[in-house]
Parts: structure tokens; C-alpha cells; sequence
């Protein structure tokens, strides 16, 4: 009750005044779960780890439950494998909410591979499980496996939801794919799925980042989002999240401005640690005002951080499917008649007349 009331501190207090010989596990997940409610990660580790030197009681299957969330929210892979081999030791089933948990730290860590395997394992999976995997694909953008999936989950007949949905049409929008996103809006018209906020601003984006800006204005306009009376001033009424970050430094970049540059790498790397977009930016916002210093300075920290630019990427759509090409990959089974395609694209154009110049920057 306490926890509920986010009075997380007396709910401790509450909790060691009862007994080591009475608490039982009930009590024990009780203190982790409200720790948990009131975002203090560390403080439930903490407790889950007095738990495992507490020989009187035995963790369940929540107890794990909360502890996966707990790593995951930290990013502790290391901790989170342990938890999977404390799953797989004590013969726990590998239920949907078990599953999730696994797939939902993995994600959060970074290691779909390891999640895609809980995943496959997990028998019967609900809507929570296709929902963990493939949010888990978009925020570590991998965008075409997570339309992959989307794709298998109708094969298996599970029907979306809003979360889900807007995790999906939010990746169209990355990858271009205007077809499969129209098909995902159809989709949730066709489902009576609650085209809620973040639906309606995946939607949006989707729209706006595959050139339809008469749809997204539409859908914008049905939002009644803001009235000619509102007036914007600095005071956002929520919590700036990484993709309001992110569009900050890339306008900092624009506007030369350093300081804002700064500030808005460090919230985007507290965001997500593992990634290398922020620093990234920020050395071409150093580059452009010939700050050559702090650009090696911001290289070697990456190298420090063992932290890799990722290969540039492109995608395509072509009926309905999602092509995507890295630069200087020559993985692609159909890369030699793209050459040579592209050679004959070349000399057509050498033949009408362009000159070297036009033909070297293409």
C-alpha cells in the first residue's frame, strides 16, 4: 500500500520492522516490486540479493520476474544471464510472463539474438511477448526485423495493440516503407485498435517521413493537438525523451550552437548508453566550428568506450518488401547485377552528354 502511495520509504521501514523468521516470500517481492514502482533499480537488486543470502525462503517465479525488470532497466547483462540460469537450474517454467521478462532484459541490453532465442523457446505467446520483441527491435532500430515480425504475428492469428502498432508504424516511417505503413493503419482501423497519442504521432511521422505531408497534416488536424490560443514557452508539461533530445542536437548542429550540443549528448547517452548517434553528432557540431580538439577528443573516448560507427545504410521498398543495403558490403547475393546495372546507368548518361564531374558525384 505503501509502494501503491509511492511512500517507498516508509514501506521499508515497515518491512524491517517485521521479523526475519516471519517475512516470507510474498514479503520479500512486496519490498522489490515497490522499489520497482518507484523507479529505485538498485534498491531492488539489493533487496533481491539480501533475499538470496536469506536461507529461510525460497524465491519464485515473480521474484525473478521483478529481478529481470530491475536488470534490465540498469542494463546488467551479467546479472541477467544469472537470473536466466537460475530459471533454467530450478526447472522454472518458461511461461509468457517469465518469457517476457527474459526477452524485455535482453532487449534492454542489447542482445536480441539472446532474446529472439528466449522467444522462439517460449510455447505459447501472447501479445505481451510479440510486443517485447518487437518494441526491443525499434529501440535498438532495427526496423525490418521488427516488420518481420509484426508479419509473423499475423500468420498466428494475435491481434495488435496500440503500443505495439505504433512501435511498427514508427519503423515504416524509419525504413520508408509507405505500403506496409498504410496497411499497418488499415490494420488498425480494420481492428478497432484505440488510435491513441502515440499511435496518431507514428502515424505522423510515418506519414511526413515518406513524403505523404497532406496525410500527416490531416491526421494532425483530426488531433485538435494544439489551438490557436496556445502559446509555446519553455515549460515542455512532460519529460523530454531521447527522440526530443536527439532533435535538439541535430538542430544544434544546424545553428552552431556548443553549449546546447553538449547538454543534449549527455541527456541522449543517460537515455541510451550504448549507442554512438550522440557522440557522433557532436563531433560534427565541434567540426563545423573548427574545434578540432575536442573532435579527437570525443573519437578517443568513443574508442575508450569501444563504441562503432555504424555502416551507413539505405532501404528501399519494392512491392511491399524492404530492401536495405550497407555501404561497402558486398554481401548481397544480387550485388553484381546492381554493378552492372549501375555501370549501364553510367555510360547512358555518358552518352547524352553529362560531363565527369556530374558523373563522379553520382
Amino acid at each position: 500500500m505503501y509502494s501503491s502511495c509511492g511512500k517507498i520509504e516508509i514501506a521499508r521501514r515497515v518491512f524491517d520492522l517485521v521479523p526475519i523468521f516471519i517475512r516470507d516470500v510474498v514479503s520479500w517481492n512486496s519490498m522489490i516490486s515497490g522499489y520497482l514502482q518507484c523507479d529505485c533499480s538498485a534498491e531492488a537488486l539489493k533487496v533481491f540479493g539480501n533475499l538470496l543470502g536469506d536461507n529461510c525462503v525460497r524465491f519464485d517465479e515473480v521474484t525473478l520476474i521483478n529481478a529481470l525488470t530491475a536488470s534490465g532497466r540498469m542494463g546488467f547483462l551479467d546479472l541477467g544471464k544469472e537470473l536466466h540460469g537460475l530459471i533454467i537450474v530450478n526447472r522454472f517454467v518458461l511461461d509468457v510472463f517469465l518469457g517476457s521478462s527474459l526477452i524485455d532484459m535482453y532487449a534492454k541490453c542489447g542482445k536480441m539474438e539472446d532474446a529472439r532465442k528466449v522467444f522462439d523457446k517460449i510455447p505459447d505467446r501472447n501479445l505481451v511477448c510479440w510486443t517485447s520483441m518487437t518494441v526491443g527491435y525499434a529501440r535498438l532500430d532495427m526496423f525490418k526485423e521488427g516488420i518481420e515480425l509484426f508479419r509473423e504475428m499475423q500468420l498466428a492469428e494475435v491481434v495488435a495493440d496500440a503500443a505495439l502498432v505504433a512501435s511498427v508504424i514508427s519503423a515504416c516511417g524509419h525504413l520508408g516503407a509507405l505500403d506496409q505503413g498504410r496497411w499497418v493503419h488499415a490494420y488498425c482501423e480494420r481492428n478497432g485498435i484505440d488510435m491513441n497519442l502515440s499511435v496518431r504521432n507514428a502515424l505522423i511521422d510515418m506519414y511526413s517521413k515518406c513524403g505523404e505531408v497532406e496525410k500527416a497534416r490531416q491526421i494532425f488536424n483530426e488531433m485538435m493537438e494544439m489551438s490557436s490560443d496556445v502559446k509555446p514557452n519553455e515549460a515542455m508539461p512532460v519529460q523530454p525523451d531521447v527522440v526530443t533530445w536527439r532533435s535538439l542536437l541535430f538542430a544544434c548542429r544546424s545553428h552552431g550552437n556548443i553549449e546546447l550540443a553538449e547538454l543534449a549528448t549527455n541527456k541522449i547517452e543517460e537515455l541510451e548508453p550504448r549507442k554512438s548517434e550522440a557522440q557522433i553528432l557532436l563531433s560534427h557540431v565541434y567540426a563545423s566550428a573548427s574545434r578540432w580538439g575536442d573532435v579527437n577528443r570525443v573519437r578517443k573516448c568513443m574508442a575508450r568506450q569501444k563504441i562503432q560507427k555504424k555502416p551507413g545504410c539505405s532501404f528501399v521498398e519494392i512491392n511491399g518488401l524492404v530492401h536495405e543495403f550497407f555501404a561497402e558490403a558486398e554481401s548481397l547475393s544480387q550485388m553484381d547485377v546492381l554493378y552492372e546495372t549501375n555501370m549501364q546507368i553510367h555510360n547512358i548518361l555518358r552518352s547524352e552528354g553529362f560531363d565527369s564531374d556530374f558523373l563522379g558525384h553520382q
